[in-house]
């Protein structure tokens, strides 16, 4: 069986330093908020354009601190909205929730998934505060329209990274493309720890310090605590096992884009649908997502072939029973997706005889 993601794999890779690095940390006896938490918050500031990182537990923590420190800096009030794609994983809808702000879901563009700005201004009303675009699969949105919309309403702007660790947009990494990015360093993440974590990035030094004391507790000074903060922190054995891990995840990036070129150019199956490319710099390819219309056909008949598949993801957010509410809602393009959509493995460790295994599995499906 070809796995879909092989972390045990992945994880050989980087020894024997990954295994010397966590040992070292560990007889050091200190294990948070120390030296290799801000040695990798700086350095993952830098590869991303930015001038500030603050580690958190993980990504969804990421998302929820940045909103609630916009609604502590600028005062939002409660049910203010974010827009947010209709089509992406559940954690971005519920990091608007749990900051007590209401989500406003948006169709996907049918041709890559991503965030429609076109969308916008029927989506948009006088509460509306910021948008949310999600790199999803590792591929970075329309950022030009996004930022282009945001600035002429006044909206702020947070990057979900969770799945496009080092893409580019015109040069630039995704975390700086808008006012503030959330990151999830989830061990299958393309930066990925051996555990969970998460991290804020941005260049507003404000926000930065905002984020790090709501993560705190809302505490800046021992015991004193200014807001009704929450308890969430990067530690430091995770913060050195990235450390090692960002310095060639460039490296593993290149190896997912030339995975992901022969699966492009190698799979001429009519039945099933490659992923649009718009920029091969702009795709981090952390999942290598087809579509088809007959999707469990399709999955089935691969695991026969000895490929491993997963779908991300089955159920859309607004068919979730967690947000019962919107049960009601049509959204024919998102619907479709998640009917269709189906991952095949791709990683960094992938040998090419396993890509041609899985090209060969995939053009025999019939």
């Amino acid at each position: 069986m070809i796995k879909f993601l092989d972390i045990q794999r992945i994880t050989a890779s980087f020894e024997p330093q990954l295994s010397a690095e966590v040992q070292r940390v560990v007889s050091s006896g200190w294990y948070l908020l120390g030296e290799e938490v801000a040695k990798f918050e700086q350095a993952f500031a830098e590869y991303c354009d930015s001038t500030h990182c603050v580690g958190v537990a993980n990504g969804l923590d990421a998302l929820t601190l940045i909103l609630m420190a916009w609604r502590e800096m600028y005062g939002w009030d409660e049910g203010d909205e974010v827009i947010v794609p209709a089509n992406t994983y559940i954690a971005s809808i519920l990091s608007i929730s749990r900051a007590g702000l209401t989500p406003v879901l948006c169709e996907p563009d049918e041709e890559n998934a991503l965030m429609d700005a076109t969308q916008f201004p029927r989506l948009m009303t006088l509460r509306t505060r910021a948008i949310m675009p999600v790199h999803l699969y590792g591929q970075v949105c329309d950022m030009d329209a996004i930022r282009t919309f945001a600035r002429q309403h006044g909206l702020k702007v947070v990057e979900d990274c969770a799945q496009a660790h080092g893409a580019l947009h015109r040069g630039t990494r995704v975390g700086a493309l808008g006012d503030a990015a959330a990151f999830s360093f989830y061990p299958g993440k393309n930066l990925g720890a051996l555990g969970d974590g998460g991290a804020v990035v941005t260049s507003d030094r404000l926000l930065a310090r905002i984020v790090r004391k709501l993560a705190n507790y809302g505490s800046q000074e021992k015991y004193v605590h200014l807001s009704k903060g929450i308890n969430s922190r990067l530690d430091e054995v995770q913060a050195a096992v990235l450390s090692v891990k960002l310095a060639r995840l460039d490296a593993d990036n290149d190896r997912r884009r030339q995975i992901a070129r022969r699966y492009i150019r190698q799979m001429t199956n009519p039945l099933v649908r490659t992923p649009h490319v718009s920029s091969w710099l702009g795709h981090v390819f952390h999942l290598f997502t087809v579509r088809c219309e007959r999707r469990d056909e399709l999955q089935k008949h691969l695991a026969e072939k000895g490929v491993q598949t997963l779908i991300h993801y089955p159920i859309p957010p607004h068919k979730q029973e967690a947000y019962a509410e919107w049960s009601h809602l049509s959204l024919p393009i998102t619907e479709r997706i998640h009917r269709e959509v189906l991952s095949l493995p791709i990683s960094p460790v992938m040998t090419n005889d396993e890509v041609q295994c899985v090209i060969d599995a995939v053009n025999s499906f019939e």
